[in-house]
């Protein structure tokens, strides 16, 4: 079985940082994006992957060759940005008639169990109760459990349970019969070609669908829940060893600091990650993350996104710079 993961949006939510570098390779709690959702395929036993690539995908390609190259991937480029929809039928090339597929969106780091679903004989979509279902993909049921319709961002919602971006489908082929059907005849919802249009096409034509719960799902579009995935991780997963950073410096746990990060007469924490080789002197942090590479000097930072290999040279509250960006607000 392989997964296909769909990351060639431009992140426009997440700019300056996504002018730079695409949104699945911003660290949470001590790595990217990217990295969290190809742990948890790997632990489920899945071992070959399908990227669908656009701007920067370079550096996607690069960062799953360099960490993930004992297993088998493959890159799909979509050049114009035309939906999930269109993204998947892109990698229908890579798979073989039926054989079974798990679809990831790049942009979403989840926890749930879906060992059982992977052994069943049913398509199934992982799903969540949310209180704004108008924002989402979202799922109607019949008495039996199983999916009647499938709405896109519908305006009088029918249902609270939200597809958030985890599907396993066993029907394959009508699959991209379906994607196929959209694509040639044009059919588009907000002028995409959305993969829940697909899904319900199938149901359609008399593909069953499940669901799964989700217990944990963080769809990181916004600096906002970047942060709040990144305190959330930390707590689950503790503070590793920072015994190397405690002289001289204020560690307040959870944290993450990398080991070639350098602090200095610091208080640091809670709720902060540090990436390889930031230097932070003099500085207060909190609730943010600092990119690898970055300096910062006598700033007090929190609520903080600061890109890789950014500069800030004073006393501030809240930030959001980019890779590279160099700011300085001391008295000269």
């Amino acid at each position: 079985m392989k997964a296909i993961i769909p990351v060639a949006g431009i992140g426009s939510r997440l700019k300056p940082h996504t002018r730079t570098q695409p949104k699945s390779l911003i660290p949470v709690a001590g790595k990217p994006i990217l990295g969290h959702i190809m742990d948890r395929l790997v632990e489920e036993g899945i071992e070959e992957f399908v990227f669908v690539i656009g701007y920067l995908g370079d550096r996607i390609e690069r960062y799953i060759q360099e960490n993930y190259g004992n297993y088998k991937s493959e890159f799909v480029i979509q050049t114009l940005g035309k939906g999930i929809g269109h993204a998947i039928w892109l990698a229908r090339e890579h798979f073989v008639e039926n054989e079974p597929m798990m679809i990831i969106l790049g942009d979403t780091i989840f926890e749930a169990d879906f060992s059982h679903v992977l052994n069943g004989n049913t398509n199934a979509l992982g799903v969540k109760k949310v209180e704004d279902p108008r924002l989402f993909g979202v799922a109607e049921l019949k008495e039996d459990g199983t999916i009647l319709k499938l709405s896109e961002k519908p305006q009088i919602p029918k249902s609270n349970l939200a597809a958030v971006g985890l599907y396993y489908i066993k029907d394959t082929q009508q699959l991209f019969e379906c994607l196929e059907y959209l694509i040639q005849n044009d059919i588009k919802t907000q002028n995409e070609f959305h993969l829940t249009d697909a899904l319900q096409c199938m149901i359609d034509r008399g593909s069953p669908f499940t669901t799964f719960a989700v217990d944990a799902w963080f769809d990181c579009g916004k600096k906002d829940i970047i942060l709040q995935t990144n305190r959330n991780l930390l707590k689950r997963y503790g503070t590793a060893d920072v015994s190397a950073f405690s002289k001289g410096n204020i560690i307040v746990p959870p944290v993450f600091i990398a080991p070639t990060a350098k602090i200095e007469n610091s208080i640091i924490g809670p709720d902060v990650s540090i990436g390889e080789g930031a230097v932070i002197i003099r500085s207060m942090v909190r609730n943010s993350i600092i990119g690898q590479g970055a300096e910062l000097n006598t700033a007090m930072l929190e609520d903080s996104l600061v890109g890789s290999e950014a500069v800030l040279l004073g006393a501030v509250q809240s930030l959001n710079i980019g890779d590279s960006a160099e700011i300085n607000l001391r008295n000269s």
